[in-house]
């Protein structure tokens, strides 16, 4: 597997580049910000961006949607229960400028994602896991050994749940009942933050211990 991570914009967004060694077919999970630096550094990676994911519909994980699909042509996908919440009227001109004052809203999605669905990218296989709590359409992508979890799941924490669409009862059980059933080894890559492991994250977790 390839992978990149590209931490991006003014919230500390991470942004990850996932590609097949086998056939250079790749994806992009969450373009928050720095549009033009993801698609320099999938073109680097010598991938052809087929995907791009959101793992949900803030504007730090989708601020610069727009501009990476216009640039690769790649299909857009998040969740059905996020779709919700993603006009201009949402996001605001501040936010807008805050992402870097050229900000234009998502398109609408190519492919609307659902808990089991699975995406193929060559040789490697990620299944949705549908983790709501952050937002109501939160997902986790999961395959090859990792988990990327968006801001669900973090290196010692959890998603904050006091914004839109968030419920923190929700968010537990996803993390309980979804993420913590995946093997101990299973690296974590969060929305925000450094890398952890599920066994890390089960023996000291102060939200879930």
């Amino acid at each position: 597997m390839i992978l990149k991570e590209l931490v991006v914009g003014p919230f500390g967004s991470n942004c990850f580049i996932v590609g097949s060694e086998a056939n250079k077919e790749g994806m992009i999970i969450d373009p928050g910000a720095n549009g033009e630096s993801i698609v320099n550094a999938a073109r680097s990676l010598g991938l052809s961006i087929v995907l791009i994911v959101a793992t949900h519909n803030h504007i730090d994980h989708v601020g610069a949607l727009r501009h990476v699909k216009d640039a690769t042509g790649a299909e857009y996908a998040i969740h059905e229960d996020d779709v919700e919440g993603m006009s201009p009227a949402v996001f605001g001109r501040m936010l807008g400028v805050m992402m870097g004052g050229s900000f234009k809203s998502p398109p609408k999605p190519d492919r609307l994602l659902h808990g089991g669905d699975v995406i193929e990218l060559g040789d490697l296989k990620f299944t949705v896991l549908h983790t709501p709590g952050h937002t109501r359409g939160g997902i986790s992508l999961v395959g090859d050994g990792v988990v990327f979890s968006g801001d669900t799941l973090f290196n010692f924490g959890v998603g904050r749940t006091d914004l839109s669409g968030g419920d923190y009862a929700t968010l537990i059980n996803s993390i309980m009942t979804g993420l913590m059933s995946l093997p101990d080894d299973t690296i974590v890559y969060p929305g925000h933050g450094p890398t952890t492991t599920i066994g890390a994250e089960r023996k000291r977790n102060p939200f879930l211990v």
